[in-house]
């Protein structure tokens, strides 16, 4: 089956995907135009939370490459990409402590999180052998592969949808921090809103693209095993 009715769902959903992926990069070029009212910089906002939050021991590191910045949960360490480290902007600012917000999450073992990270190892696994079950049991018309397939490729799913109240608390966090801080003024929350919402979309497709493709498997099961009762 080379097209399926779920296929048009699928494909504005890319397209949804894509357009979120411009508008992180316009939104962060747009307020990267705008400086921070507190002069700080990415590095200086992400240390001043850490330490706030006595996260003393997790260093603030420079990574190369545009828009790279994450939390290492494994070496325990913020990095920034130079845009972001050096940046005084609200759009760099917003990033880094975007990115503390994880590194607070893990301190406090936020259940969302602790439960991504113990998934990972499998999801990594899974997600590599999933495809190749489902297009072999598609072409071949063996349920069972399709079905073995769904089972591996719901975890990848559960993953994607697991990432969206840990994206959206770290933004919520960063914002929170940002204002109690006296790092921004109340003016600035837009700027703010428009960089850490913009990214958040782009997980939000990630997540609608991966919950329509295993509906669409599962349609494909349940019709497969149809033909076969008839057969």
């Amino acid at each position: 089956m080379l097209f399926h009715p779920m296929d048009i769902l699928i494909f504005i959903a890319f397209g949804l995907s894509i357009w979120a992926q411009f508008k992180v990069k316009g939104n962060f070029n747009k307020w990267a135009e705008v400086g921070a009212s507190s002069g700080l910089s990415g590095a200086e906002v992400a240390r001043r939370i850490l330490d706030s939050n006595g996260l003393y021991h997790i260093p603030v590191q420079e990574v190369p490459g545009r828009l790279s910045d994450h939390y290492d949960p494994i070496a325990k360490a913020i990095r920034l990409s130079e845009d972001v480290y050096y940046g005084r902007s609200i759009a760099s600012i917003s990033v880094a402590a975007h990115e503390v917000g994880h590194a607070v999450q893990d301190k406090e073992s936020y259940r969302a999180l602790v439960l991504r990270h113990r998934m990972f190892p499998m999801v990594n696994l899974t997600s590599g052998i999933a495809p190749f079950l489902l297009m072999g049991g598609i072409f071949l018309h063996q349920s069972s592969l399709i079905g073995l397939g769904i089972i591996l490729f719901s975890a990848a799913v559960a993953f994607q949808v697991i990432t969206l109240p840990v994206e959206f608390n770290a933004s919520a966090r960063a914002k929170n921090f940002m204002l109690a801080e006296g790092i921004i003024r109340n003016h600035e929350e837009k700027g703010v809103n428009k960089v850490l919402g913009a990214a958040a979309l782009t997980y939000v497709a990630a997540a609608l693209i991966s919950v329509l493709e295993l509906l669409k498997f599962v349609i494909i099961f349940f019709q497969g095993n149809n033909e076969e009762q008839e057969d």
